[in-house]
């Protein structure tokens, strides 16, 4: 009977009950459709192999289905099999949301932070998890190393210094499932080691102060001047936290002599820097700013995901690691959150040359964006002054003083979706950027851009 059960058609959980096997049957799968947990449509087992799942005779489950067909909740066609009648579950009333407008949901959008989703590259990343599974090692599909599988950390290591000038091995590149996991990961490793406070960029990003926060640790806000983020002046901070080849939002890249002075601040105190490498595989006008890892490799956590260059939706990112700070973060666990096919998948689309050929083909098509975003603004807001253009997926738009919130209140009537520049604005900051807005240009699809940057234009003053 084991066997037997084991052999047959799919599995349904049902218990008879009642004053008989047919009548228990019949009224078990009633129910069952009745409050939807059966769908409709569903194909149910053939009577032969309900009745032996059940250790019921095959003409009691036959007897049951005819009833339930004959009251309208089965339907048996010759060819098909029985299955769950297309009928509404009569299961306890729900109550329908009201209808309300979420934000970022508008019917154009210009927030920051992601790409155009549909430039992923479907058919060459199938390929390349075709390939990559063929390639792999039954023990690929085990728990593994917690810094990830070796195909991938070889092909980052040798792919983050050919592109950004990282110096590591994959010994200590551990995989995570995108910035904010591996943010998370290093906070509370500095918070068990003793650490307090984190210092950050005077604009960023909310959710990852509020992650810090999480962590136990304090953020304060690094000051800054017109040559953009004063990095040195870390003051009593245990480790810093910045975005140095092209800020978010603000968009510059930090000065030479600031990168020199944050580095000898980690060597003089043995303070931590956290290079979040927001983009930096977009620029437009010169060559791609080198890591900030490449100073010191002892003192620097160089982070990076393919949220930008693929999709957010793969979850995949990378630390780059100090030898100190590998054993604590594998055991954390690393790399085990992350799926093994997409690592493999990424380690392939690596090494065969098609992310490069992918990044190449989206930083023209950006590039042209951004290009048109200028000309239009050029042409029909002339007063309004753009900067931070010379990389990454987002542009800042200068207003007026005084004139950002109205004006993100008219794209809202615009139905464009936008956000100005003090929604990134840290609590702890001592001066102002001023009114502007934040463009995430990359974040429409094609056929949108057009109507969303006519949308743009008509909302700005």
């Amino acid at each position: 009977m084991a066997e037997r059960w084991a052999t047959f058609g799919i599995d349904l959980h049902l218990e008879p009950s009642g004053p008989g096997l047919r009548r228990g049957l019949t009224d078990a799968l009633r129910e069952a459709v009745r409050t939807g947990r059966l769908a409709p449509g569903t194909r149910l087992p053939s009577s032969r192999s309900l009745a032996a799942d059940l250790g019921l005779a095959r003409n009691t489950v036959a007897d049951a289905y005819a009833d339930l067909a004959a009251e309208g909740w089965l339907t048996a066609r010759q060819g098909s099999g029985t299955r769950v009648a297309d009928r509404a579950a009569a299961g306890p009333p729900t109550r329908r949301p009201s209808p309300r407008r979420t934000p970022g949901r508008l019917p154009y959008n210009l927030v920051p932070g992601t790409p155009d989703l549909a430039t992923f590259p479907r058919a060459a990343w199938l390929k390349a998890t075709r390939r990559a599974l063929a390639a792999a090692p039954h023990e690929a599909f085990g728990y593994g190393d917690p810094r990830g599988r070796p195909e991938l950390r070889t092909a980052l290591a040798d792919y983050l210094a050919r592109v950004r000038g990282v110096r590591t091995d994959p010994e200590r590149i551990v995989v995570c499932s995108g910035f904010a996991h591996g943010l998370q990961l290093l906070c509370e490793i500095l918070r068990a080691r003793g650490a307090r406070t984190l210092a950050v960029e005077s604009y960023g990003l909310d959710l990852h102060w509020d992650l810090v926060a999480r962590t136990g640790l304090t953020t304060t806000a690094l000051p800054f001047d017109s040559l953009g983020t004063r990095a040195g002046d870390v003051g009593a901070a245990d480790a810093v936290l910045l975005s140095p080849a092209h800020q978010f939002p603000l968009g510059g890249a930090l000065r030479p002599e600031r990168r020199a002075a944050v580095v000898d601040w980690a060597r003089r105190t043995g303070g931590l820097i956290l290079e979040d490498d927001y983009d930096g595989e977009f620029r437009y006008d010169r060559q791609a700013v080198g890591a900030l890892q490449n100073l010191d490799p002892d003192h620097v956590v160089h982070l990076g995901t393919a949220s930008k260059s693929l999709a957010p939706g793969l979850r995949l990112g990378w630390m780059v690691l100090p030898p100190s700070l590998v054993p604590d973060v594998v055991a954390h666990g690393g790399g085990r959150s992350v799926s093994v096919v997409e690592q493999l998948t990424l380690a392939e689309f690596l090494t065969s040359g098609a992310y490069d050929r992918h990044v190449r083909a989206v930083r023209l098509r950006y590039r042209r964006r951004r290009d048109s975003l200028v000309e239009a603004l050029a042409t029909r807001a002339p007063e309004v002054f753009i900067t931070g253009i010379a990389a990454g997926l987002h542009a800042v738009l200068r207003l007026p003083p005084g004139t950002e919130r109205s004006v993100v209140q008219a794209a809202t009537w615009q139905n464009l979706a936008v956000h100005g520049l003090s929604r990134y604005r840290h609590p702890g900051a001592g001066t102002t950027e001023g009114d502007a807005l934040v463009v995430g240009y990359a974040t429409p699809p094609d056929h949108a851009w057009a109507a969303t940057l006519d949308a743009l234009c008509r909302a700005l003053p």
